[in-house]
């Protein structure tokens, strides 16, 4: 079994972030980065499914600048057997505001060519956390897929999922090859131990430009963006809350009518 996992770098959740001049994209320069906290997700549930069956390969494909190669080392030393790094290290201006419709499309490309009866990805990446890059694969490569999985089995070729729905569970089962994405609560993602870090640092990694897989780069940087980023800014800060006083919930309450209609104007 060819299993591959859908792997994207993004800012560290605990980093501060700040927007660059052009107020379109965010300033990368410090930013610290790490693998999407879903995709860790993702990458357990395939290594255990790995060690639970017999003749399972684990590959990790990403799309990304050459730092992307850092979090490869991370998917190796948790046990991956491949790494595919599709670089899109060109003019920023080009390709810093490429969407997922852009992704989706090299990501497919890819796997034209990359044997795989299961693909899983995280359900979102919480930097655009727009759900949207799993969708379009499954799509273009023509597979069923199942969003939001918090348990799965593999019998026969067959993968049968429970999936987080609103209000409880559905058990959904869909013929392999199949796309999964991979919700919290799924799995606990394991830490790479030291010696296995730095043995990873040796593990080679199949890098491909764009040009290799066949794109034009026109088609796929902002040009064939589908959705494009007009302008970036921090929300508006909220001021502080006002403790209501009184002696009483009636009093309490006759402040707050008060002040919502005297200073909020909102009654």
């Amino acid at each position: 079994m060819d299993i591959i996992v859908l792997m994207k770098q993004v800012p560290d959740t605990e980093a501060p972030v700040e927007i660059a001049e052009s107020r379109d994209r965010l300033d990368t320069e410090d930013l610290k980065w790490t693998i999407n906290p879903y995709d860790e997700f993702a990458l357990e549930e395939a290594l255990l499914i790995k060690e639970d069956r017999e003749e399972v390969t684990v590959t990790v494909l990403s799309v990304g600048p050459d730092r992307v190669s850092e979090a490869i080392r991370v998917a190796y030393a948790m046990g991956v057997d491949n790494a595919i790094h599709v670089n899109d290290e060109y003019d920023d201006e080009q390709f810093g505001a490429a969407d997922a419709y852009t992704t989706s499309k090299i990501i497919a490309r890819v796997l034209e060519e990359t044997p795989h009866d299961l693909i899983i990805a995280g359900n979102r990446g919480v930097d655009d956390d727009n759900y949207q890059v799993p969708a379009f694969i499954a799509k273009m490569r023509n597979l069923p897929m199942i969003n939001l999985v918090t348990r799965q089995k593999i019998e026969g070729n067959e993968i049968i999922c429970d999936q987080a729905i609103d209000g409880g569970t559905a058990v959904v089962k869909a013929a392999l090859p199949a796309l999964i994405t991979a919700q919290k609560g799924l799995n606990q993602p394991r830490y790479p131990a030291f010696r296995a870090i730095m043995k990873a640092k040796k593990q080679k990694m199949d890098t491909k430009a764009l040009e290799e897989i066949g794109f034009d780069l026109n088609d796929i940087g902002i040009s064939g963006a589908k959705v494009k980023i007009r302008t970036l800014e921090f929300p508006v800060e909220r001021s502080e809350g006002k403790r209501i006083e009184g002696g009483s919930p009636a009093q309490k309450a006759a402040e707050l009518v008060r002040l919502l209609k005297e200073e909020a104007s909102v009654i």
